[in-house]
């Protein structure tokens, strides 16, 4: 091997540790990986950027589109509202949600079905009397496993695909190819959800953790002729509190949102604080602040009020957000996004004491007060997984069904083969917008340029290690350690996948391990066809952890999880989920 596959092998090695250990986002490590083979000149400038038109990227791009029609029209909202209905019982209710999860998954993206359901699923279950925590979990998991029916079920299958076309020559699979596999996987795996997951999932009590503004919110009233009349709030000394920090102010009734430090007080203004309500006392001894409500006045809290100029937003914090393992009062989340964090849940329950102080982690839920274009400009932003707008504007109802129209149409025309899946997803996209489905500006959010980036650059890793012959040795190892055995290079193939999905993403994940398995099945003259399956439902069988995959990490806040209670249940289906893979492909399908 020369230079050049030893450095290819390095800065696999490199890139798949900085992926586990560090925070940086999964892009800008493949896109340095792609500088780096474009400059040392291991790859052309053609073949370091041939991800980025790669048939795959530009489907699951358009695919985003399509489903940001779905989600815009309410067009899930009215599958779901039909079909859960009152059962009884747990097990009845989660036979219920299965059906409308598993067939959305399998041909939108999972991200904005879960997101849509999230609430939906929410207010079910207080209907029925079933805690979330019973449903929250069972809900990214079927979604996962609907993601394997099709070929658009996830992003990963359109992905290896497009990779297994270029590497290959082949013409690829079959909108349904994969069903054959996911199907009796996903059967299995909703079998498994139903007998054993209702003793394991902890009973937890449904309450709303942001359910009463007035535990962490307080309001105090600037005196009519006292001494903070005319000045700012920053010089008023109302910046910098330590244990709470201004929300809003109430003038004449209108709401001043996210108040700058600039802003001069009027007597009579309203202020509400938000943070440790302990510390009214603190406030009221600022002199030219009195108590808001008088004695024997209603307490009532402005923030109950419907106005205009504010939206109480929950949102679930991503990994890649920006504000990850920073101090609220440190991350300027005011100034970043427009917004002012209320409370903050984990695991939950809400955290108590100096709000400013707390650090934030991956699955948060914060309970934001932003202006009217923070949901609008936040949805299909990375920084959150998950956008609950508590006052939410009503979809376009009058144009769901035009839009499951053109995902059928779509869908139907691929596959009797009429055009390819790539024409055929860029024709639904197209018309999403063209029929007023999705707006411009809705579909222009809807595309995960991380997620793009990160399949694009991850490309040119994968053509580096099949181009300097890594890919080779490295199947050669692989066969060696398989005895030459096909039933064990295939399940050793699967797990390899399952455990670097464990550690960076999914499709990075397909990516880097399609060229060694290809170069596996050649040098052992085998079938590639269940080796690349099981790359496939192995990148999508990530259920042991709330950040493996990011529908996990979507329940997380809002069912009252712990980490471990995804260990209790997710460990044992990662297990039978890749048995029941290996078993079907085995029987189905001749290695040799």
């Amino acid at each position: 091997m020369e230079w050049q596959g030893y450095l290819s092998l390095a800065l696999t090695v490199g890139a798949l540790l900085v992926l586990a250990l560090s925070r940086i986002g999964p892009h800008l490590v493949m896109m340095v990986v792609l500088i780096i083979l474009s400059l040392s000149g291991i790859l052309t400038s053609s073949e370091a950027l041939a991800g980025f038109s790669n048939s795959g990227v530009i489907t699951v791009a358009a695919m985003f589109v399509v489903a940001a029609g779905i989600h815009s029209t309410g067009g899930i909202d009215l599958l779901v509202n039909r079909l859960l209905g009152q059962p009884s019982t747990l097990r009845q209710a989660l036979t219920r949600m299965f059906a409308p999860v598993v067939v959305l998954s399998a041909f939108l993206n999972n991200t904005p079905v879960v997101a849509t359901m999230i609430p939906a699923i929410h207010a079910w279950s207080r209907r029925i009397n079933i805690p979330s925590s019973k449903l929250m979990i069972p809900l990214s998991y079927t979604a996962i496993l609907g993601g394997t029916l099709t070929l658009i079920g996830t992003s990963t299958n359109l992905v290896v695909n497009g990779q297994y076309q270029v590497l290959t020559g082949e013409p690829g699979f079959s909108l349904f190819s994969i069903s054959a596999v996911g199907l009796p996987v996903a059967l299995a795996g909703m079998l498994f959800i139903w007998i054993f997951f209702p003793r394991w999932l902890p009973d937890r009590d449904d309450k709303q953790i942001f359910g009463n503004l007035r535990e962490f919110t307080l309001e105090v009233k600037v005196a009519e002729t006292g001494p903070l009349v005319g000045k700012t709030v920053a010089d008023a000394g109302l910046r910098h509190l330590q244990r709470v920090y201004l929300v809003e102010i109430e003038r004449g009734g209108a709401i001043i949102t996210a108040v700058p430090s600039e802003e001069k007080l009027h007597g009579g203004d309203r202020l509400v604080f938000a943070g440790d309500t302990e510390a009214i006392a603190d406030l009221l001894r600022i002199n030219g602040l009195v108590p808001s409500i008088a004695i024997g006045e209603d307490q009532h809290s402005t923030l109950n009020d419907s106005r205009a100029e504010r939206r109480l937003v929950e949102a679930v914090v991503s990994p890649h957000c920006d504000a990850v393992g920073h101090a609220i009062r440190d991350a300027k989340f005011r100034n970043r996004y427009g917004a002012v964090v209320l409370a903050v849940a984990r695991n939950g329950e809400r955290i108590q004491g100096n709000l400013g102080n707390i650090r934030l982690e991956a699955g948060d839920t914060l309970l934001l007060e932003a202006r009217p274009a923070f949901v609008s400009r936040q949805r299909y932003n990375r920084d959150f997984l998950l956008i609950n707008e508590l006052s939410a504007q009503s979809p376009r109802y009058e144009k769901a069904y035009l839009s499951w129209a053109i995902l059928f149409g779509l869908v139907g025309v691929a596959a009797l083969g009429l055009t390819s899946m790539l024409n055929a997803a860029l024709a639904g996209a197209v018309l999403m917008i063209a029929t007023g489905c999705c707006s411009i500006n809705q579909a222009e959010k809807s595309l995960d340029l991380m997620v793009l980036v990160t399949i694009g650059a991850s490309f040119a890793l994968g053509m580096a290690l099949e181009k300097t012959g890594v890919a080779a040795i490295l199947a050669e190892c692989l066969i060696e350690f398989g005895s030459g055995k096909p039933w064990l290079l295939l399940v050793l193939s699967y797990v390899l996948v399952s455990l670097l999905t464990e550690l960076i993403t999914n499709n990075a994940a397909a990516v880097l391990v399609l060229p060694i398995v290809l170069e596996l099945t050649e040098k052992a003259s085998l079938n590639n066809e269940p080796f690349i399956f099981a790359i496939i439902m192995a990148a999508s069988a990530s259920f042991a952890t709330p950040l493996g995959y990011q529908t996990n990490l979507m329940v997380y806040g809002p069912g009252g999880y712990r980490f471990t209670d995804f260990l209790r249940v997710g460990l044992p289906m990662n297990c039978f989920i890749g048995c029941v893979t290996l078993a079907v492909l085995l029987v189905g399908w001749p290695l040799q």
